[in-house]
């Protein structure tokens, strides 16, 4: 692997690593609860971006990272990653020519099958989550959806990632 191509893969690398990152960010008890899916805003944004290096795989190993991070059931997050990489790959050529708004909706519906995938596999076990507010990452995610995409596109432009 050349040096140019460490360096370009490496601006992916970084780019998950800040979402993990920000994702493990101590925040107050009244934001906790509506903390966004930085992890999936990352994947799906690469999933868009470059579908033939980013795909499943990649969302399954962030998931199991994930899994890790939460204390959850090995495979919980891997799995549910993993779908919503599955579907943002069957059709990116659609989303990507989606206007801005209309990629956050389609962000809005991918994360919300990943909270839904993740509360069937709590619910199988018995840790159904005790109300509704278990939502709101879905929305917060969405709403920053339009902020990724830009920053994300911008650095993949500048560092010429392809």
């Amino acid at each position: 692997m050349s040096a140019q191509m460490k360096h370009k893969s490496g601006i992916i690398l970084l780019s998950f690593a800040i979402a993990f990152a920000l994702t493990m960010l101590p925040l107050p008890d009244w934001s906790e609860v509506g903390r966004p899916e930085w992890v999936s805003l990352v994947v799906i944004y690469w999933c868009l971006a470059l579908p033939e290096r980013i795909g499943i795989g990649i969302a399954w190993i962030a998931g199991l990272l994930l899994d890790v991070v939460h204390g959850a059931i090995l495979g919980q997050y891997a799995l549910a990653l993993a779908l919503m990489a599955y579907f943002t790959l069957h059709f990116y050529q659609r989303i990507r020519i989606y206007r801005i708004w209309q990629q956050t909706l389609v962000v809005l519906m991918l994360v919300l099958s990943e909270q839904l995938m993740i509360i069937w596999i709590k619910g199988t076990i018995g840790e159904a989550p005790e109300s509704r507010l278990y939502w709101i990452p879905s929305i917060t995610t969405a709403l920053l959806w339009p902020w990724t995409y830009h920053i994300l596109r911008d650095l993949r432009r500048s560092f010429r990632v392809h």
